[in-house]
């Protein structure tokens, strides 16, 4: 497993922010588990940050989920969004989604607490299709991917705000995806401190469902 053996990782060539078990699973997941440092420009983050505090400040964090996948959070979907924001989630759907894809049309907004952290999980197929991209703000965090039956295949993917990370395929099905808890939030011997975190997550449409049935909000990171 990826925590207890920091010393033998290998890192993607010419990559900061992608690691894992050994070349093969970094072979495999070249393509479906991608990671864009610097997507959103600090004044995009902010634009981002102000638009959704007004709404997460009306919630409290909770400490259990439907699907005790999550911890310390607090979430919401969102619909409307200002003609800033706007822009900035076409973009998103222009860098992640193939041009034939439907996303689903409420975007999935997840606030962790400093303490709060996503245990590995694979998202259900009922709810979330084949792509899943998602926006980085306010705090670093790690990402760790793991195949569900071979473990010893894992890549760990570090999301600095402004980040956009992108699983499909493989990534998106074949391998269970967490975020860290802070006392375990290392991305090699690198501490990556946490805090709070919001994540701004684009999913497209789930195959059994038609355009304007959103079904349930799934887990995502």
């Amino acid at each position: 497993m990826a925590g207890s053996g920091r010393l033998a990782l290998r890192a993607l060539p010419g990559s900061g922010w992608v690691r894992g078990s050994g070349p093969a699973v970094l072979r495999r997941l070249r393509e479906s588990a991608v990671v864009q440092p610097g997507f959103l420009s600090k004044d995009e983050e902010e634009t981002l940050s102000r638009e959704l505090e007004p709404e997460l400040r009306r919630r409290r964090y909770e400490y259990d989920h439907w699907d005790a996948a999550i911890h310390g959070f607090r979430e919401t979907e969102k619909s409307r969004w200002s003609e800033a924001s706007q822009a900035i989630l076409q973009r998103v759907q222009s860098a992640a989604f193939d041009p034939g894809q439907t996303l689903l049309s409420r975007v999935h907004v997840l606030d962790l607490e400093p303490r709060g952290y996503i245990k590995p999980h694979v998202d259900s197929v009922k709810f979330c299709g084949a792509t899943i991209a998602g926006l980085s703000l306010l705090s670093p965090s790690v990402m760790r991917l793991v195949h569900t039956q071979e473990p010893g295949q894992w890549l760990e993917l570090l999301l600095e705000p402004g980040s956009l990370y992108i699983l499909r395929g493989s990534a998106r099905y074949d391998f269970s995806h967490e975020i860290l808890r802070d006392e375990e939030s290392f991305f090699g011997e690198r501490r990556i401190p946490r805090s709070r975190r919001i994540s701004v997550i684009c999913r497209s449409l789930p195959e059994e469902l038609g355009p304007g049935q959103p079904g349930q909000p799934p887990t995502a990171c």
